[in-house]
């Protein structure tokens, strides 16, 4: 594209690509200098969709073009053979304006592994403040929660009574109740907690991008699709991206910024000559950085979703399905703010161990009073409950690499899923845990009779068969730029991508390993934690 002529949209001292949750947190913490310029590109467009703000809307953002890129990952081995929809936000707020609002940093030991493998700075002790700068948590602030940050976290606005029964199954089991899954220790079973205010969706661009928006030393550019990043020798100085059919560059005069996600950054670094050379001449790339870990290393939660007919309590398949029953719920959402309309994808969560020797828990629930078949099918006309589990540290790496030259084209996703011996045993062992788990006196008295993946299913070839077919990913790709000091690593331990000059990316995709649990939150730390290591160098910088 370089014989293309292109407008400047103007120099700046940081272009931040990508206006999702690290995008969002950036442009507010580095523009809070008013001498600071601070450029926020975003390939999709504004977060004024009404679904995006009413908490069950991801029903209709994800999948749609409007909100989602659309992503599908290649044939999954794992899976049976099967692809994978793989949502991913595409519009200001990114992934926390379609996802499922469940606030969850994952466990200590998460973060002091991180340090463990030579990344100083990134113990829990060291991000724990950063996850209380932001939070502005319903219970006020106390030695492991903030109060007034802009992220409003609070408890979820309805119960049900088949949730509340697994519960009670779930510590016959073995697994004990628990209000707050993040203190560090997120053993247990509760209901989630949720980035909501009063009943809407509380997206980082509602947190901290609207906020600011009005700042002279901010621009926000939407419909802005980057192509590539600009060099002058080993240093960034800019981008290259579309928008409204128009080629345009943008210059940075201090950094360039990635914070476009675990599928944007490393197809964006490929685009740009930055990764595995072979793979990039093959593309007729121009190999400028053989940095071989730019999208290797793709963690993802994949959840195994166990359905439950059950009698004698009423689920949301049966209020849905019923034209009284859709407009009680939307009357309730409306009046007051509450009922099913306010509900996140699940609600009710559990942290439990695959096996007795595991030092802390390694697997999540997801429960949902509700079964269908897949996401986006309509709800069974019968009352059942979906609990959900995934294995919260998968050993199967998968990764991302582009397709084309073409920045419009979908790059390939390949989790491979279920790809190690560790990985499938555990699927087995979780399938096992939820039949005990729903066999619990508890949940005697609503008789639930598993119809996924069903009790045929008994073997561990069996379990492991059943597992690629109902599992399904949970949204949760980390780890293709990931942070250390070996040759796979793609950015150091203050996120700068290592070789290169004025170039760092800030997301999940620097996950060495995955978190414990849901990755907003978790992203949302990375952010805070990195702007403030940006504004370190750049005073070091002016030091000199």
């Amino acid at each position: 594209m370089d014989d293309i002529a292109r407008h400047s949209v103007g120099r700046y001292d940081y272009v931040i690509v990508g206006a999702g949750p690290a995008g969002c947190i950036l442009a507010n913490r580095l523009s809070a200098d008013p001498a600071t310029r601070v450029l926020l590109l975003e390939a999709g467009g504004k977060d004024d969709y009404l679904w995006i703000h009413i908490p069950v809307g991801y029903l209709y953002c994800m999948g749609n073009p409007r909100t989602d890129w659309c992503f599908t990952t290649e044939a999954e081995a794992g899976l049976n053979g099967r692809s994978l929809a793989y949502p991913r936000g595409r519009v200001l707020g990114g992934c926390s304006s379609i996802n499922g609002m469940i606030y969850m940093r994952g466990q200590a030991r998460d973060y002091d592994g991180w340090r463990q493998l030579g990344n100083a700075g990134w113990s829990w002790d060291d991000v724990l403040p950063y996850f209380k700068k932001s939070e502005d948590h319903v219970h006020g602030a106390d030695a492991l929660h903030g109060a007034g940050g802009e992220l409003r976290v609070e408890e979820p606005r309805i119960a049900w009574e088949i949730l509340d029964a697994f519960r009670e199954a779930a510590a016959e089991t073995g697994i004990p109740p628990t209000k707050d899954f993040n203190r560090g220790d997120n053993e247990g079973c509760g209901y989630f907690q949720v980035t909501q205010r009063r009943g809407w969706r509380w997206s980082a661009a509602r947190a901290f991008l609207h906020p600011v928006m009005k700042r002279p030393n901010l621009r926000v550019l939407t419909g802005a699709q980057t192509s590539a990043i600009r060099f002058e020798g080993r240093r960034a100085t800019g981008v290259e991206f579309w928008q409204a059919g128009a080629a345009r560059t943008a210059e940075a005069a201090g950094e360039v910024i990635l914070a476009a996600g675990a599928v944007g950054s490393p197809h964006l670094l490929e685009l740009s000559g930055i990764g595995r050379g072979a793979l990039l001449q093959a593309h007729g790339i121009s190999v400028r950085h053989d940095l071989p870990g730019v999208g290797e290393n793709l963690q993802d939660h994949l959840q195994l979703r166990l359905c439950y007919k059950v009698r004698n309590t009423k689920t949301l398949n049966e209020r849905a399905n019923r034209l009284l029953g859709r407009l009680g719920i939307g009357l309730e959402y409306f009046l007051f703010r509450r009922g099913p309309m306010v509900m996140a994808p699940s609600q009710l969560g559990a942290f439990a161990r695959s096996d007795p020797a595991r030092e802390t828990p390694d697997l999540q629930y997801h429960v949902q009073p509700l079964t269908l078949d897949r996401f986006g099918d309509p709800l069974h006309p019968f009352p059942a409950f979906t609990a959900s589990v995934c294995n919260l540290r998968p050993t199967s790496r998968g990764s991302i690499h582009l397709k084309s030259s073409d920045a419009r084209t979908q790059p390939a996703i390949a989790p491979n899923y279920l790809a190690s011996e560790e990985d499938r045993r555990i699927a087995v062992a979780a399938i096992r845990l939820t039949r005990r788990i729903c066999a619990a006196p508890a949940l005697a008295r609503f008789a639930p009779d598993e119809f996924k993946p069903g009790p045929a299913a008994q073997s561990d070839a069996e379990l492991e068969r059943a597992a690629g077919d109902i599992g399904t990913t949970i949204f949760h790709p980390v780890g293709t730029c990931k942070m250390g000091q070996d040759d796979a690593a793609v950015v150091d331990e203050r996120l700068r991508v290592r070789g290169l000059a004025g170039l760092r990316v800030v997301d999940a995709s620097i996950m060495p390993r995955i978190t414990s649990g849901n990755t907003n939150a978790p992203t949302m730390m990375i952010a805070e934690k990195a702007s403030d290591m940006i504004r370190e160098d750049a005073r070091a910088r002016a030091a000199l």
